[in-house]
């Protein structure tokens, strides 16, 4: 008896903690990667994904205005930024400061759809089915971005000249709903011969993705959706990736290879939650801020 009083004491510190406090305990994740040109000028990208914002989340929301102070010079954002039927304007209000900056975008299923009830154990015998939630208004979304310059790389390609160098964005749509045209890839690397490094783009890191993406000469491949996990074990890791990306690659820098060529893959842990789950647990909210320098 002893023992099961000590075990819900320990479930509940568990719950508490995951569901009042780290959630809340939003972050900027630092790297460096050396991976542009010889000779190159430092790039700053800052990389954000799955806000999942709904209009009552005003902590997120100020963490988010705050970004703009990281004085990126670039933003990649990967999607699900929606988490509530009403939060269109909520994220625009949000994002205002980073819009400011130069920037390119794709979507997530949380863009078209809002969230809807699920059985959370579910996650963890396959990925998650396709959206069926109320259709959001995403071409408001989708306007304000473009207003701002942002690329959108939902299926396409797009450049950016940012500190000198010409980059080069492959994109596809949210893979996770099978949005996402491989066929395209091709016809948009071709039109990227003149870029000095290329980047891949997309909400949901499948493995065909990566492959496509790699194939096509994407040196950096930057992804959202696995949440890290969203609830880890200490020493075990994310218990799920919502996708086929293995389990130790929830998060964070990856290296990959795909028929004799290389790309390093950035996973964002993103800083939000469906507001039907609404807990992190060893898995904190985040940003990331990547600093690309030249190779030797």
């Amino acid at each position: 008896m002893e023992f099961l009083i000590i075990l819900g004491g320990i479930a509940i510190l568990a719950a508490t903690w995951g569901i009042l406090i780290e959630r809340q305990l939003f972050s900027v994740k630092r790297a460096s990667l050396k991976i542009l040109p010889a000779g190159s000028p430092t790039l700053t990208v800052l990389h954000i994904s799955d806000l999942h914002l709904a209009p009552w989340q005003k902590r997120k929301i100020k963490f988010i205005k705050s970004l703009a102070e990281l004085n990126p010079d670039l933003v990649v954002n990967t999607g699900d930024n929606l988490g509530h039927e009403k939060s269109v304007g909520t994220a625009i209000t949000a994002l205002g400061p980073l819009l400011m900056k130069p920037g390119v975008f794709v979507n997530g299923s949380n863009d078209y759809f809002a969230p809807v009830l699920r059985n959370p154990l579910g996650y963890l015998a396959k990925p998650s089915e396709r959206s069926n939630g109320k259709a959001l208004d995403t071409a408001r979304l989708l306007a304000a971005f473009r207003q701002a310059g942002w690329l959108n790389l939902n299926n396409r390609e797009g450049k950016l000249q940012l500190n000198g160098i010409k980059v080069g964005f492959l994109g596809v749509d949210d893979a996770h709903d099978d949005r996402d045209d491989l066929t395209s890839v091709a016809g948009q690397a071709n039109n990227l011969t003149d870029c000095s490094i290329i980047f891949g783009v997309t909400h949901a890191p499948y493995l065909r993705i990566l492959e496509s993406f790699t194939e096509n000469s994407a040196k950096l491949i930057f992804a959202g959706h696995t949440h890290g996990g969203q609830v880890c074990l200490p020493i075990f890791g994310a218990l799920t990736t919502n996708c086929d990306l293995p389990k130790k690659n929830a998060r964070g820098l990856s290296a990959w290879k795909f028929n004799g060529r290389s790309s390093v893959l950035n996973v964002c842990a993103g800083l939000g939650h469906s507001i039907f789950a609404p807990v992190r647990f060893f898995c904190r909210p985040e940003v990331r801020l990547l600093s690309l320098e030249a190779v030797n």
